[in-house]
């Protein structure tokens, strides 16, 4: 570490020597030091080895503008986004910037405005839910968390489609129990019901759904005739859910 004015001074020679030797350590460290140079130019850098942010002097020389976190313990140079760090410099293998597996960027210190992070992607997509989703009003817009249909109910493990729905089983005649790919925040989800197949003979009779057991991880359901009750395979059926 190393600060100098940068001013040689009229001196006899071994204080010049000395003087000259201090200019250039300070330029080879970029005048690195836990505060800033007394003295400063304009475009001059300064290493902060308290904050380890790489500076640049504005062309006014009026303040300091980050360049970027060097984080000494992995010995890798990060990028900043506002107050924050990214978990890498640069762009990955995926074309990703940074590193970032997270929902919130790596802490850390620093303002640029070089990258957006994922809290400012989110908050863009909820400042413009009514522009994205093409509704209108003031009340939340939720999406669905999973789906699925089922077009044979007494071959329903086969003859499923869906999203987020990890498999579909016949457990017994109108039996029918659908688990989740990935499992919903807890139990308290709704499940909205389409209708049977309109061709199908039971339709004459009429069809109810009933639950008959339900947790964060899967829903199970039996199918009656509403006439008399009777529990029968039902074709076509969907469920959507929703939380």
């Amino acid at each position: 570490m190393s600060q100098n004015d940068l001013v040689i001074s009229n001196q006899n020679f071994p204080a010049t020597r000395a003087d000259i030797t201090s200019a250039l350590q300070a330029l080879g460290s970029n005048n690195s030091g836990p505060s800033t140079p007394s003295t400063t130019y304009a475009n001059m850098m300064w290493y902060d080895t308290t904050a380890n942010i790489l500076k640049i002097r504005s062309e006014a020389n009026d303040g300091w503008i980050n360049i970027g976190y060097l984080d000494q313990s992995l010995d890798t140079f990060k990028i900043l986004d506002d107050t924050v760090v990214t978990t890498a410099a640069g762009v990955d293998t995926d074309g990703i910037i940074g590193d970032q597996t997270t929902e919130t960027w790596v802490a850390g210190t620093g303002t640029t405005e070089s990258l957006v992070s994922p809290a400012k992607v989110l908050a863009a997509i909820e400042a413009n839910v009514e522009g994205i989703t093409h509704t209108s009003g003031s009340a939340p817009y939720y999406g669905c968390r999973a789906f699925v249909f089922i077009e044979d109910g007494s071959n329903a493990s086969n003859t499923w489609t869906g999203q987020n729905i990890a498999s579909v089983v016949r457990t017994a005649t109108g039996a029918y129990t659908v688990t989740f790919t990935t499992a919903m925040p807890d139990a308290e989800y709704a499940v909205a019901i389409g209708p049977s197949n309109q061709s199908n003979p039971n339709i004459g009779y009429g069809m109810a759904i009933g639950f008959t057991g339900k947790s964060a991880s899967s829903f199970s359901v039996r199918t009656r005739r509403v006439t008399d009750h009777t529990i029968f395979d039902c074709d076509q059926m969907s469920f959507s859910v929703f939380t």
